[in-house]
């Protein structure tokens, strides 16, 4: 019982490096985004422009989301022990909060029209992974933009809802009734869903996306600083943890992301390349801090060993899982 719903989420890892997101699926996220958009036209005409008014429809909006995804991940998990079909299932319902190969593909495409020096191509594959301007950015502008978001959506889209996962094998192992790995992570992906529709500092979401904005910082705390910590180990670093984790905080504490930041800067002193700079947002450039100042600008080579280090860090992470899996059974 202690490895069993830590081999599941092994298999939903497997699952996700080998199949990504398939195409005309249905897909969770997409179900959530629906969702979202239903009830923020529901918030907004109840709450007109009444910051009040917006702040608890967001509240609202915010509970019934990631209380009931993380209601339909605890009603999939109990038909996981109806036998194998529903094994298969949870697995491939954990695979579905993870973005490891869909990070890879989406930063692979930029990467391929890069090196064909087709930046027309470049430039519209990046505009569909990142939210900065991307119409007039040359190549070293489009590779900076690439090993951004390959460190911070790995964080995001990756590490976070693994860290969820993990800790719900965790509680399942102890009793299978309590919510386990998918309730946690769908709950973890219905705030981040939630963020990045709604957790924007401009109109009406300056007061609606404040709660689901403010619930995704709070559950990628932990696990970007564990990213932190523990990257080094992936690229064959162990003695530069605490080194990299203090840089990291350092650098990313003038980014107004208690985690982006941070996430970037840990990347870019482990990879060994500049992050941070100026971007243009719907026509408006925007100064963002220096990550590893002075070190090289970021080229293809240093893009590609960041995918490499997701994927080593996801196997230092499940394996640690495991060891710690195996001596609470010892123990036990």
């Amino acid at each position: 019982m202690a490895m069993a719903p830590l081999v599941l989420v092994a298999l939903a890892c497997g699952l996700d490096r080998l199949v990504g997101d398939p195409r005309g699926c249905i897909h969770p996220v997409v179900v959530m985004g629906w969702l979202i958009s239903r009830l923020r036209g529901w918030a907004e005409r109840w709450a007109a422009n009444q910051p009040r008014r917006l702040r608890l429809a967001g509240v609202a909006i915010t509970a019934l989301l990631v209380g009931g995804s993380g209601l339909a991940g605890w009603g999939t998990e109990r038909l996981a022990w109806s036998g194998p079909l529903g094994a298969v299932l949870l697995v491939v319902a954990l695979a579905s909060a993870l973005a490891g190969r869909s990070l890879e593909q989406a930063v692979g495409a930029v990467l391929a029209s890069v090196a064909a020096c087709d930046l027309p191509l470049a430039r519209q594959r990046l505009s569909w992974i990142v939210g900065r301007d991307t119409a007039d950015l040359d190549a070293p502008e489009i590779l900076r933009a690439l090993a951004e978001t390959a460190s911070e959506n790995a964080v995001d889209g990756l590490f976070a809802p693994l860290f969820w996962m993990l800790l719900g094998a965790g509680l399942w192992s102890l009793n299978p009734a309590w919510p386990g790995p998918l309730a946690l992570a769908w709950g973890f992906k219905a705030a981040s869903t939630l963020d990045s529709m709604l957790g924007y500092r401009r109109g009406r979401l300056r007061w609606l996306g404040t709660a689901g904005a403010r619930l995704d910082d709070l559950l990628v705390w932990l696990p970007c600083r564990l990213v932190a910590v523990s990257l080094p180990l992936a690229a064959g670093q162990p003695g530069r943890s605490l080194e990299v984790l203090a840089a990291a905080r350092r650098d990313g504490a003038a980014d107004p992301s208690p985690n982006a930041g941070l996430s970037q800067a840990a990347y870019a002193h482990v990879a060994g390349v500049q992050l941070g700079g100026s971007n243009s947002y719907g026509g408006q450039m925007h100064r963002k801090p220096l990550l590893a100042a002075g070190l090289p600008a970021p080229d293809q080579a240093a893009v590609l060993q960041m995918l490499q280090l997701n994927r080593r860090l996801e196997l230092i992470w499940l394996t640690a899982a495991a060891a710690v899996a195996f001596i609470t059974k010892t123990l036990s």
